[in-house]
């Protein structure tokens, strides 16, 4: 007689790299696998909803070509000649290596690098613990929010805004510079019921027509970095046209007639000039947003990842100030909830055994920190050691050239704990098998929402995989690092957290699910006064004195205090006659996801979207292989036509692996890394690039 399979339904929360942190309901089979996966309807902003990656996670955690063993590197850097070893092995000669670089070049020459792989705070943030405590160098994290976040604290005074779930009842949701459709599918879940529900409009500010853009009612295509311009010139028509609030600007804001005063000169007509946008669409989208008080601009990490970025995101934060439109449900703006969570991670990474006077290495600039730069290294040693958790530099970080001279060095010692052979795994020393986050327990916050959960281990991990936080433990005790955390369990140290940051304990957590600490309507839209200490919404940014970050970094002295157009972008020129961005997609996250067949059967191969006429004047046909090229490096790969971008723009989504690439060469190689002032980041999207057929191989 057969037997029926058990299946019981337990819930998750989504660690990836997402705004969404996907309330979730998952299929366990048996106590071993994993079935289904679904939203959960329980959680008011998931609402049922959950991407097609997600919705497939079986495939990819228990997909055959897991690591499942340590290893160790038995050919050349990069060969992928590997052999099976123990963990003692494995534990044993990380710290002799350790050891060995701290003694001859000292303890800053070894560098744990990170990133989020894992959004869970145990998981994520646990390697800074290690490196506090052994003193090594510390990691600067720029390669994804800090241009963003200034940009949008410098205005409000803190990183928070309107509840996301406020999308549902407003009258006009503005998406912009960011592509929820292939990145945070929860956000067109609430537009597309105001829509439905009040008639409410969608408008969609981007680059290209994406997906997004396609489910638009208002479709406004700009060049890339040129955002602050079109923001400027739609402001302009609020103040000459009445439709600016200077009652709600009075009370609520800065400086509203120097603002006025400013803008005067920044017409629609000058920033067509320099967005491409049409003069009738700007003053269009200008009177539909002063004709409608209920107004929630929906600001995306995209249009910030330019070196204007923050001043970008500031001026696009300013309309809704113009407009008043913060007074109103649905009305207002939302980035980010990063300043509602109030976790106190001392004890997760150890802050009370920091060093300030250790050196704080710029993830960004891996490539030229492996490579010997001394501004780079902050006139340091060479990093002789490297502990890698959560990321894959090889194909994500940029300056591709270097970041692969780096990782090529034979003096390199390099450890990557990691769930699939990843490119940057197989130019490791020392393989570490990990568990994906339905094998461990974890702490989880929503930067798209106002919700914090646990995450509760559903299944046992295959093979020897190990937990972040396992691995820590293992090269504490080896590398004698003390400190209690090393001591405590994943539930602990999560328990321990909570209490230390007023929310409860862990059992309250876990009953309450996923747990809503939006603020309420006062606070998310203001009314009471905004954060700096003048209670004001701020039009003049003092980027010397942000308040989330460290100031000073980058061409900072040179950024326009009132909302414009900042020409420090990669402009396009005689050599360079196109300006490139490389836009997230829909079925890879970062390269997270590479692997899984469905993501890989939806993606397909490399492709750079290019206008057609600019395709006609360089003779080249839909499906061609062309090399795109800077001062940085090449690439080659193919191109699709696509009338849905404005002219001299290039469109290239997703990060494929290098491996992909024709030639092997990936989309990071063009990408730049320098410092994003004021706080630092990464530019993804702001690339001057040449564009050339590639002859067929012989």
């Amino acid at each position: 007689m057969n037997q029926h399979a058990k299946v019981d339904i337990r819930h998750s929360t989504c660690p990836h790299d997402c705004p969404s942190a996907c309330a979730l309901d998952v299929e366990v089979i048996d106590g071993r696998s994993i079935g289904r996966v679904r939203g959960s309807k329980l959680q008011t902003y998931t609402a049922g909803v959950v991407c097609a990656k997600v919705a497939r996670y079986a495939e990819r955690i228990h997909h055959p070509d897991r690591l499942l063993h340590p290893m160790r590197r038995t050919g050349p850097k990069g060969s992928g000649q590997f052999a099976r070893i123990s963990w003692d092995e494995a534990l044993d000669e990380i710290a002799a290596r350790f050891d060995q670089a701290e003694r001859e070049f000292g303890a800053q020459s070894v560098w744990p690098y990170y990133y989020a792989g894992t959004m869970g705070l145990v998981m994520r943030d646990g390697i800074n613990r290690l490196a506090h405590v052994k003193k090594y160098s510390r990691f600067y994290s720029t390669i994804c929010a800090n241009i963003a976040r200034v940009g949008f604290a410098i205005g409000t005074g803190k990183i928070a805004g309107v509840d996301p779930r406020e999308m549902g009842v407003s009258d006009l949701v503005v998406i912009w510079g960011t592509n929820p459709v292939n990145t945070q599918v929860n956000v067109m879940t609430h537009a597309s019921r105001a829509r439905k529900e009040r008639g409410a409009k969608i408008a969609a500010i981007d680059i290209y027509n994406n997906d997004t853009m396609k489910q638009a009612d208002i479709k406004i295509l700009l060049r890339p970095g040129t955002d602050g311009a079109f923001a400027c010139g739609v402001m302009h028509v609020l103040f000459r046209e009445g439709y600016a609030d200077r009652a709600y600007m009075d009370r609520y804001t800065d400086c509203p007639d120097e603002l006025e005063a400013h803008l005067a000169t920044r017409t629609p007509e000058w920033a067509s000039k320099i967005s491409g946008v049409p003069v009738e669409e700007i003053e269009a989208f200008a009177r539909l947003v002063g004709q409608t008080k209920r107004s929630f601009f929906r600001l995306g990490y995209g249009f910030t990842r330019s070196r204007n970025g923050a001043a970008q995101m500031h001026a696009a934060l300013c309309i809704p100030a113009v407009t008043g439109a913060w007074q109103y449900e649905g009305g207002g703006a939302f980035f980010n909830n990063a300043s509602i969570w109030k976790f106190d991670e001392s004890i997760i990474e150890g802050h009370d055994a920091i060093d300030r006077t250790t050196r704080w290495l710029d993830q960004s600039q891996i490539g030229r920190i492996l490579t010997g730069d001394a501004e780079a290294l902050k006139g340091g040693p060479s990093v002789k050691a490297m502990l890698i958790q959560n990321t894959n530099p090889v194909t994500v970080a940029p300056e591709q050239a270097l970041v692969r001279k780096g990782f090529a060095r034979e003096d390199l010692f390099m450890v990557v704990h990691e769930q699939f052979m990843t490119e940057t795994a197989a130019m490791a020393d020392i393989v570490l098998p990990a568990t994906m986050f339905m094998e461990h327990d974890d702490l989880y916050y929503g930067g798209g929402h106002g919700h914090i959960s646990v995450g509760a281990k559903l299944i046992d991990p295959p093979g020897e995989c190990r937990s972040n936080h396992e691995v820590l433990q293992g090269l504490g005790r080896c590398l004698n690092a003390v400190h209690p955390a090393f001591e405590m369990s994943p539930r602990e140290l999560i328990d321990a957290t909570l209490k230390k940051s007023g929310h409860g304990d862990i059992e309250t957590l876990e009953a309450d699910l996923w747990r809503d600490i939006q603020p309420d309507f006062r606070t998310s839209h203001y009314l009471d006064g905004f954060a700096h200490a003048d209670k004001k919404f701020h039009f003049k940014a003092d980027w010397a004195n942000p308040p989330s970050g460290n100031p000073g970094l980058g061409p900072w002295t040179e950024m326009p205090s009132l909302p414009d157009h900042w020409t420090i972008i990669e402009e396009a020129d005689e050599k360079h006659p196109f300006r490139l961005a490389t836009s997230p997609s829909r079925s890879y996250l970062n390269t997270s996801f590479n692997e899984t067949p469905g993501s890989q059967a939806r993606e397909g191969a490399p492709t750079v979207m290019m206008h057609p006429e600019d395709a006609a004047s360089l003779s080249i046909a839909d499906g061609d292989a062309v090399t795109l090229g800077n001062m940085r490096g090449e690439t080659t790969l193919t191109v699709k036509l696509f009338d849905g971008l404005r002219r001299g723009v290039l469109i290239a989504e997703s990060i494929h692996p290098n491996k992909a690439h024709i030639g092997g060469r990936g989309i990071n190689m063009l990408t730049g890394a320098e410092t994003v002032a004021p706080v630092g980041g990464a530019a993804f999207h702001d690339n001057k690039v040449w564009i050339r057929k590639t002859a067929p191989a012989a």
